[in-house]
């Protein structure tokens, strides 16, 4: 069973967690994924380095199903090999008087589903549900978000919008890739 929109509102609810709160239980068949949401994002939240967020089934005593965290991030000269390699990246992104060493982004700092929930497109859908949320009454500016995926975790998020930030990272364990919220802002955004 593949999640329609309307069968993911009626099921699910996405939230953040409180200051102290911590999760019971959850497995996503990944170690770290797995220990960071069950013993390290609380004390991420309390000295401000990141939030997280669970989705809680509704229908199934709001286990959680899954979860993302988020912290502030950048888009910066320091991400190319090379000048050159920056301004590219921004010339048809912003006019000359936009051009700044840096850009506002949000970085995904971990996004893990539970086996429980997995081949719903849950993943796909909260990705969604994170674009809208710094797009539709956003209360600070954010251009970009941005995501050290893991090798394996790569193809879902090009599947998902998602372009390699730059070519050095290639080969490596993780690739830093990025999502240009200004691709949906004109469909989403609010006057």
């Amino acid at each position: 069973m593949i999640l329609t929109e309307e069968r993911f509102l009626a099921t699910y609810e996405v939230r953040r967690l409180k200051k102290k709160e911590t999760v019971k239980s959850f497995d996503c068949g990944d170690a770290d994924l797995n220990d960071f949401i069950l013993n390290e994002s609380h004390l991420y939240r309390k000295v401000l380095l990141a939030v997280s967020y669970v989705a809680e089934n509704k229908l199934d005593n709001y286990s959680v199903s899954a979860y993302f965290s988020l912290a502030n991030d950048k888009v910066s000269l320091n991400d190319f090999g090379c000048k050159t390699d920056f301004n590219r990246f921004r010339k048809h992104r912003f006019v000359n008087e936009k051009r700044l060493k840096s850009y506002p982004a949000t970085k995904i700092c971990r996004l893990g589903v539970d086996t429980s929930a997995k081949g719903l497109h849950l993943g796909s859908f909260l990705l969604d549900f994170i674009k809208s949320y710094f797009v539709i009454n956003n209360k600070t500016g954010c251009r970009f978000l941005t995501v050290d995926a893991y090798a394996e975790a790569i193809p879902f998020y090009l599947k998902n919008g998602f372009i390699p930030l730059n070519d050095e990272d290639a080969d490596a364990d993780t690739r830093l890739l990025y999502f240009d919220l200004a691709t949906i802002a004109d469909d989403e955004l609010d006057d």
